[in-house]
């Protein structure tokens, strides 16, 4: 039995609510393939079954699998290079100038999906800027899926998630565990990964930063929400400090306080002098 209009609306209506991510009414497809292994693991007949216990179900963790199913976890090492090239060139000498004193520096990676992003800004950290290797270095990861929490966590990654964007030189922070490979103690110890949605209150414990990547997340929202978070942002960030954005994300028309910067397609913001 195929999926009907009114499954599909039934279960774009629980993934805003819960994440606020907007789901096109018209990709049913994508409803279908991204829930029928949670409805095989869940002992659901078929997808429609799925739905049919969602709906008479009190919302519990069968909820929280299929929305935390529907949410885009892409993601590889370096992603886009760009960001990562800003970071070496520009932000962070800047920023460990400004730091000296205090040698403290905060860095956010807001949907963080498997880790990858938060790994590479602390390989660009311990090999590229060795004069910080006293500081206290903090890596905040986030994400809305638990599943993905814990694979930031746990630091592990396949062949093909290596060989996804990762340069040689910081294959010294990897070391063979199976048929996997296990990110070193040292990088770990500087990823703190927790899990968070974006679209609800955030917590009173996250630190204020010196670097926020929330880069291709804003596009699964809409522009309330969108402009909340942004909010949210400035709430957080340093007077000094950067945002770092997608590829096909802007402040423009959202939040007027960010202004870009002219740094080789990075999508990198600051917030405007007061």
């Amino acid at each position: 039995m195929p999926l009907t209009q009114k499954d599909v609306d039934y279960v774009r209506t629980l993934v805003y609510e819960q994440s606020a991510i907007v789901l096109d009414a018209e990709k049913g497809y994508l409803v279908d393939a991204r829930l029928t292994p949670v409805a095989q693991a869940t002992g659901s007949q078929s997808v429609p079954h799925l739905v049919e216990r969602l709906r008479t179900e009190r919302f519990n963790g069968l909820h929280q699998r299929v929305v935390e199913a529907l949410t885009t976890n892409e993601t590889s090492f370096f992603r886009d290079v760009h960001p990562y090239d800003a970071l070496r060139s520009t932000v962070l000498p800047e920023l460990i100038k400004k730091r000296d004193t205090r040698r403290v520096l905060n860095v956010w990676s807001a949907a963080c999906s498997s880790g990858q992003e938060a790994y590479s800004i602390g390989m660009i950290l311990r090999q590229d800027f060795p004069q910080v290797a006293s500081w206290h270095l903090r890596i905040v990861a986030t994400d809305l899926a638990n599943g993905m929490v814990e694979r930031t966590r746990a630091g592990r990654f396949s062949q093909l998630e290596v060989n996804r964007g990762l340069p040689a030189r910081y294959l010294r922070f990897f070391h063979r565990a199976g048929v996997e490979w296990q990110v070193s103690d040292e990088l770990r110890g500087m990823v703190e990964a927790r899990q968070m949605n974006l679209a609800t209150p955030w917590p009173g414990n996250l630190p204020a930063m010196d670097i926020v990547f929330l880069r291709n997340v804003l596009i699964y929202f809409d522009v309330e929400t969108k402009r909340r978070i942004l909010g949210r942002v400035r709430e957080i960030l340093r007077p000094d400090g950067y945002l770092f954005l997608g590829g096909a994300e802007t402040t423009l028309n959202l939040d007027d306080n960010f202004e870009r910067l002219p740094l080789m397609q990075a999508g990198c913001y600051r917030l405007r002098a007061r």
